[in-house]
């Protein structure tokens, strides 16, 4: 575990796998830290540099006043990136991460070969739905909107496990401030026109079940980039990484095989 001083904020990474590993980004969703992609990692194959952070107001990294804008987020992944020396990665972006991929692959082709977009879109919600939630954190706290996120995220058969504690939890002891802020930054985010631009091999992941970016709106953002497909998991929601790790995994490596990144 690392820490990286941007400014004002400080960025929480992680990098595992050989120096000269081809480089995989994970960004994670509104509301998660970094774990969020532990049940996949070891099923993917040996060899590749795994690049994971926390966003600002997320997990480890600090928690600067907010409201924040998707361009903070995606700049300050540039220079994390830049930081670490990464070059010609495969970028996974789940949710609010999918939204920093797309931005940062429009601005950076150097830094990007190929986009993991799940669970995601260009544009995702209404600015008067983003207002709805920002006023409920800063009434109640997470922990007002945490039973419906969970339905959101999870599958009816997940939310039934001992296991959707763990994910309840992370979301609840996660900083209001750092939700709100990116909530916000979210709220502020069309990407249509730009991510329309983007000519690279591009994966889309979607829940059947996903109550945050459903299917269809997946299939719609990466059908903006020619040449790119989607794949839907059965009977998992926003986070089939979590759900459905052997299934998702077994789609990375898949894409990562196809752009000859492994």
């Amino acid at each position: 575990m690392k820490m990286l001083g941007l400014g004002d904020v400080r960025l929480h990474y992680r990098v595992d796998g050989p120096a000269d590993g081809p480089p995989v980004v994970f960004a994670n969703s509104l509301g998660t830290d970094m774990r969020l992609w532990d049940p996949i990692l070891p099923l993917l194959p040996e060899g590749l540099r795994i690049i994971r952070f926390d966003k600002r107001g997320h997990g480890l990294s600090s928690c600067p006043p907010g409201p924040y804008s998707m361009g903070a987020l995606i700049t300050e992944t540039e220079q994390l990136l830049d930081h670490i020396g990464v070059r010609d990665c495969v970028f996974v972006g789940l949710s609010i991460g999918g939204m920093i991929a797309q931005g940062l692959a429009v601005k950076r082709l150097d830094m990007i070969r190929a986009l993991v977009l799940s669970n995601t879109a260009a544009k995702i919600g209404t600015p008067d739905m983003w207002a709805e939630r920002i006023e409920a954190v800063r009434q109640g706290g997470i922990e007002a909107l945490a039973d419906a996120v969970m339905e959101r995220w999870f599958s009816t058969e997940f939310l039934a496990t001992p296991e959707l504690e763990l994910w309840r939890n992370m979301l609840t002891r996660q900083e209001d401030e750092g939700y709100i802020g990116c909530s916000a930054a979210i709220s502020g985010t069309d990407f249509y026109t730009t991510t329309a631009t983007l000519r690279l091999p591009t994966l889309g992941i979607s829940g059947s079940e996903d109550g945050s970016t459903p299917p269809d709106l997946v299939r719609e953002t990466t059908d903006l980039i020619p040449g790119s497909r989607c794949q839907v998991i059965r009977n998992a929601g926003h986070l089939p990484c979590v759900e459905k790790p052997e299934e998702y995994a077994a789609l990375l490596t898949a894409f990562l095989k196809e752009v000859g990144h492994v």
